[in-house]
């Protein structure tokens, strides 16, 4: 997985063409969390100390379908990105054409433009040659820093770049891979893997790859009843992949043939709604007193065993959310077991928005050694996917 960096490129005098992933959380106009935005500026203010002319930002946000929708307009972001390197950068209203041509051509002072949402155009997901063309045109040289964008084989992840005379990793893509990487390989023990979410679908692979390195794996949120289902635990109304029980009950064999431990919840909060008003309880998950209520967070006790289990970590991934924790009656599973990771001894790694916001809202994401800018392409990454802007691009 080793690429090269943009540090064994020469910018000096060239234009840059920079994929990055400013697919940030955006509501009438207004950012509502600018840690991808951040993210990039290492590499930003890398290319301008290097003597890049034009540093061309492209990104895509949201899912406009092929189609202009200026509540996903990257505008917002450019005016952001502006305050951030304390310089105006420009924003150009489209990502190919005339209007994008002038604004590289004539790039403010602070040599920094921003191209409109990628994905205003169909051409961008169906990794369109003639797209990627169009692109080529505006720059000299290209760098992914788009982690969170480098399992789509889309036009400004792949096609782009076999144009390119010129391409490398930036500087958030070689830690990214450094770190996961590094973790898949080598990982310092005992490793822990904690999976939580809504869905054992979006983990299998993740949970096969993983089962012959990891030394402990924890499962937590929804997708935890499809494993308890698969024991035979009530789940009452919780959510549960039923077509996956199959899928749960042979990762649970082959885990107990190589003496893997695979905790599962023991505990957990129950209500018949997602409300915040809605009556909780804790039970036994092997409580029929569930009913029709479904389970929402993981329980002290399991809190408790997750914690003891994380307590003497070396390497730890962390993935998906323990509960509905955007509620705070039921976020209480996700916060502790957020804080029993800020306290672990050796490398952390979460990844996904929701273990991202996680951690923000438990007030110890300065004390996690690395927080991946990609959930999806974190999971395809540890699930042994090869990943196409990761491919592409040429090695060291």
């Amino acid at each position: 997985m080793i690429t090269r960096s943009i540090r064994d490129l020469d910018l000096n005098g060239r234009r840059l063409f920079l994929r990055v992933d400013f697919n940030v959380p955006l509501k009438n106009g207004v950012i509502d969390n600018d840690t991808r935005i951040r993210a990039a500026l290492p590499t930003i203010r890398h290319a301008l100390d290097a003597g890049a002319t034009c540093v061309v930002i492209a990104s895509h946000l949201g899912r406009p379908k092929g189609q202009p929708r200026p509540e996903m307009s990257l505008r917002p972001v450019a005016t952001r990105l502006g305050e951030l390197l304390e310089a105006p950068v420009a924003f150009a209203s489209d990502c190919i054409g005339p209007d994008a041509e002038r604004a590289v051509k004539s790039p403010p002072p602070s040599r920094v433009v921003v191209l409109e949402n990628l994905r205003f155009h169909a051409e961008e997901e169906q990794n369109d040659p003639v797209f990627a063309k169009a692109l080529a045109r505006l720059v000299d040289v290209y760098v992914n820093d788009a982690f969170g964008a480098a399992h789509r084989a889309h036009a400004s992840v792949d096609a782009l770049v076999r144009l390119m005379p010129d391409a490398a990793a930036g500087l958030l893509m070689e830690r990214e891979l450094q770190y996961l990487g590094d973790t898949l390989s080598d990982p310092t023990r005992p490793f822990v893997v904690i999976l939580g979410g809504a869905k054992v679908s979006d983990k299998i692979e993740v949970i096969a790859n993983l089962i012959p390195r990891v030394d402990r794996l924890i499962i937590g949120g929804a997708m935890a009843y499809t494993f308890l289902k698969a024991l035979g635990k009530p789940i009452g109304g919780s959510l549960v992949e039923d077509d996956k029980l199959d899928a749960a009950r042979q990762i649970i064999t082959v885990a107990s043939q190589r003496g893997l431990d695979l905790l599962l919840p023991s505990d957990h909060v129950v209500a018949e709604k997602v409300d915040a008003d809605a009556i909780a309880d804790t039970l036994r998950v092997d409580d029929d007193a569930i009913g029709t209520r479904m389970g929402l967070d993981i329980g002290p006790q399991t809190i408790a065993a997750y914690s003891a289990v994380l307590a003497d970590a070396s390497t730890v991934v962390w993935n998906g959310p323990m509960g509905v924790f955007e509620i705070d009656a039921f976020a209480r599973g996700t916060i502790a077991i957020a804080e029993a990771v800020a306290r672990v001894n050796g490398t952390t790694i979460v990844g996904g928005g929701d273990s991202i916001a996680a951690v923000t809202k438990a007030g110890v994401a300065d004390r996690i050694t690395h927080i991946s800018t990609g959930g999806g392409a974190s999971l395809e990454f540890l699930g042994g996917r090869t990943l196409p802007g990761v491919a592409v691009l040429p090695g060291a």
